[in-house]
């Protein structure tokens, strides 16, 4: 039975699967896509007799171009260093107080301009200017005291005086004493005085011996006085002298409390306001001389040997789209950057890579370019150094280094 159900079976699928074929013979095919209409190929022809007539045009205005260029380079761009690694710069001053203190006012506001010798910041001046009346007091106090010591010295030097005139009288006494003594000897010897008189003139003469010899003490006394009173003098010169010192501090520390402007110029970068506690040295403010700007230009080395002080210069500053302003060339400095940074390069040791230096080259302008321009401090700039503009002199040298 399982035999005859699987022969059924098989012959079922056969009779499908010739069905499928039939189907498939019988059944049409697909026409294949039409192919995009191509455009006729006369279109094209009038686009390439444009570009034919355009590439002349073309390469006309090119070759104008390469011309116009190597004109100018030839008249002037040969004769131009130019670099644009080179910024506005300024001799900015840091506003910072010499003394501590509260700030009492802030005399100015951001970006003002200001000149020299303007309040900008006042400090809190109270403990200053007791300290200045303290130093006066004891300038005024050590002054009497002086004068006492004077008049002591004058009162010694009298006694001084004195003590000298008794000493002289005490030397006349002794040597009245002395003859005294001698005659009332010889009269004792010669039987004619008595003993007691003798006696008596030897007691004198020892008294006015002893009277001399206090005289001198009080001599010396006198001047010991004297010359103490002269130290004491000298003392209180010095204490005097140290007092002012102090009286000077303190009225400069006072005139410290009050900020002023050392130049004229802009302020900016306030970072101060009524109230603040500072210390000395602490930044409160930046002063940039807008009438003192100056250009640093870092030039390669291989481009040094034609920049030379006294050239002129063209500025083009980048914030100012067809500004040309003229300045000079000041002067070159000693070194690259690279001498002068924090940690100079080192070559004698590892891998070495040979990279071009930059020179600062220090540019100046005119008064009057300053006031006429609205230039800023760190501004970029692209200068280019005119070599025809170098002094004769410097171009003598350059030419013939051996007419030096």
């Amino acid at each position: 039975m399982s035999a005859q159900k699987n022969s059924a079976v098989r012959a079922v699928n056969d009779a499908e699967e010739a069905d499928i074929s039939a189907k498939a013979e019988t059944s049409p095919a697909k026409p294949a896509e039409a192919a995009p209409p191509q455009p006729p190929q006369t279109i094209a022809a009038p686009k390439q007799k444009k570009r034919s007539k355009l590439l002349p045009v073309i390469a006309v205005a090119l070759l104008a171009g390469a011309g116009w260029y190597g004109y100018n380079w030839w008249v002037d761009g040969r004769f131009m260093v130019s670099t644009d690694d080179a910024y506005i710069e300024g001799d900015i001053a840091v506003i910072a107080p010499k003394v501590s203190g509260y700030v009492a006012k802030v005399n100015v506001v951001e970006n003002q301009e200001v000149k020299a010798g303007d309040p900008l910041v006042t400090l809190d001046d109270g403990d200053y200017r007791i300290a200045l009346d303290q130093a006066e007091a004891q300038i005024r106090t050590e002054e009497l005291s002086l004068k006492r010591i004077d008049a002591q010295i004058v009162g010694g030097e009298a006694s001084l005086e004195q003590a000298v005139a008794q000493k002289g009288a005490l030397d006349a006494a002794l040597r009245g004493a002395e003859i005294t003594q001698k005659r009332a000897s010889e009269l004792q010897a010669k039987d004619v005085g008595t003993v007691a008189a003798s006696d008596n003139a030897q007691v004198a003469l020892d008294q006015a011996r002893a009277n001399v010899v206090a005289g001198d003490a009080a001599i010396s006394s006198a001047k010991a006085n004297v010359e103490l009173l002269r130290a004491q003098r000298e003392e209180a010169e010095s204490t005097i002298r140290s007092l002012q010192l102090s009286r000077d501090k303190a009225a400069r520390d006072l005139s410290f409390t009050v900020l002023k402007a050392p130049y004229d110029g802009v302020i900016g970068n306030l970072a101060v306001q009524n109230g603040d506690l500072v210390s000395v040295g602490k930044r409160l403010a930046s002063l940039v001389p807008m009438n003192e700007l100056y250009i640093d230009a870092n030039f390669k080395e291989t481009q040094l040997a034609r920049v030379v002080p006294g050239s002129k210069v063209r500025v083009h500053v980048d914030a100012f789209d067809d500004a040309t302003i003229e300045g000079t060339v000041q002067s070159i400095s000693p070194g690259s950057g690279s001498v002068f940074s924090m940690l100079p390069p080192e070559n004698a040791t590892g891998n070495f890579t040979k990279v071009i230096q930059r020179v600062p080259v220090r540019i100046v302008f005119s008064k009057e370019d300053l006031a006429r321009h609205n230039l800023r401090a760190g501004l970029s700039v692209v200068v280019d150094v005119d070599t025809r503009t170098a002094p004769e002199t410097t171009k003598t040298a350059q030419v013939n280094p051996e007419a030096k």
